[in-house]
């Protein structure tokens, strides 16, 4: 029994001196201090490539958004006043060009014409019967002549008085929708206080108005080709060109108006579909360019690049006009710069050293 003891105590101490050893020589390792090597040197240095600053021709298209609306709306109205006696259409009805759409209570305007054509033939008997007399040496010129001007002047009135009986009734000005009725019979209609709002229901009748800003009009013209995404068919494309663009901002946005005509592809269209538009505009503008990977920390048309300076990164703010897939170009910011970092720029600080790898 004695012996077995001894022969673990031995065991023990054998195990303990081997730990020892080992936690001895784990300080001895960490105390050692390492010469820097050249590896390590290297990796200080960013590795990186460069691309040339150039001009190109820039295209960048616009986009807009906007409403769909009707290429002829029309608000509709009585040439005169009076008490509206019929309306013979609904909201959202089909009319043709030509259709009788409502008429004012007649009374009114039927007296008005027939005073005034009962006046026409007085005129007429007075100017035949001093006519007559003149002839008889009773009258004087003088007479005469002022009846022919009488005669004229109720003429004229008669004119007036049957001009207003005609569009005392409103007709559809065009094949199309009523969007919106505005009165009701029984209302009293002010002379060109619209009745009724429509639109024409052609196929080809439907633009969308997008507001854009003056710089953005300036390079515009009509026949600029767009395409347009309406939020009522989301998968589908519009193509469009640019048929009118307006002479004045607007003075509550202070944007631009462009009418885009739409290809509706056979779809049916309703005033007020919501749309983004994207224009390509046909004059072509050259600017300084340089590959997109050269652009860092973008936030609008403001960001940065990395150019070299004595072997060192350098950073510089960069405004921007625009970019496609490759390419950026530039408005400002590269006065004198020919070469941008490409490849290697989002290791870069401001200060970084560099090397040039092919």
């Amino acid at each position: 029994m004695l012996i077995f003891k001894s022969l673990e105590l031995i065991k023990s101490m054998k195990k303990n001196s081997l730990l020892f050893f080992l936690i001895i020589s784990l300080f001895m390792s960490c105390g050692k201090k390492k010469e820097p090597t050249k590896a390590l040197i290297e990796d200080d240095i960013v590795a990186v490539r460069l691309a040339n600053v150039s001009q190109a021709n820039s295209t960048e298209t616009l986009k807009a958004s906007g409403l769909v609306a009707s290429l002829e709306e029309a608000r509709l109205s009585f040439k005169t006043g009076g008490i509206i006696e019929k309306i013979y259409v609904k909201e959202g009805q089909n009319v043709r060009k030509g259709q009788l759409l409502a008429t004012l209570n007649l009374t009114e305007i039927n007296a008005q014409v027939q005073q005034a054509t009962e006046s026409v033939q007085k005129s007429e008997r007075d100017l035949k019967r001093v006519t007559n007399l003149y002839r008889d040496s009773v009258a004087t010129l003088e007479q005469v002549q002022n009846l022919t001007t009488s005669l004229n002047l109720v003429k004229q009135s008669l004119e007036i008085a049957s001009y207003n009986q005609g569009y005392s009734k409103i007709y559809a000005s065009a094949n199309g929708v009523i969007v919106k009725k505005l009165m009701n019979e029984g209302e009293l209609a002010s002379s060109g206080i619209p009745v009724f709002f429509m639109n024409a229901s052609g196929v080809n009748d439907w633009v969308i108005k997008v507001g854009i800003a003056d710089k953005d009009w300036t390079r515009l013209h009509t026949g600029d080709r767009a395409t347009v995404s309406l939020d009522a068919f989301p998968t589908i494309i519009f193509t469009a060109l640019v048929s009118n663009l307006s002479q004045g901002a607007d003075q509550n946005s202070g944007l631009y108006q462009a009418e885009l005509k739409l290809n509706t592809q056979g779809k049916k269209m309703a005033t007020g579909l919501f749309g983004n538009a994207q224009i390509t505009p046909s004059l072509v503008q050259k600017h300084t360019s340089i590959p997109i990977d050269a652009v860092v920390e973008g936030n609008g048309d403001e960001a940065f690049v990395y150019v070299i300076d004595n072997g060192k990164a350098r950073k510089m703010p960069i405004k921007l006009v625009g970019i496609d897939n490759t390419t950026a170009f530039v408005a400002s910011g590269l006065a004198g710069i020919t070469q941008v970092i490409t490849d290697g720029s989002a290791y870069l600080v401001e200060g970084s050293l560099v090397k040039v790898v092919k």
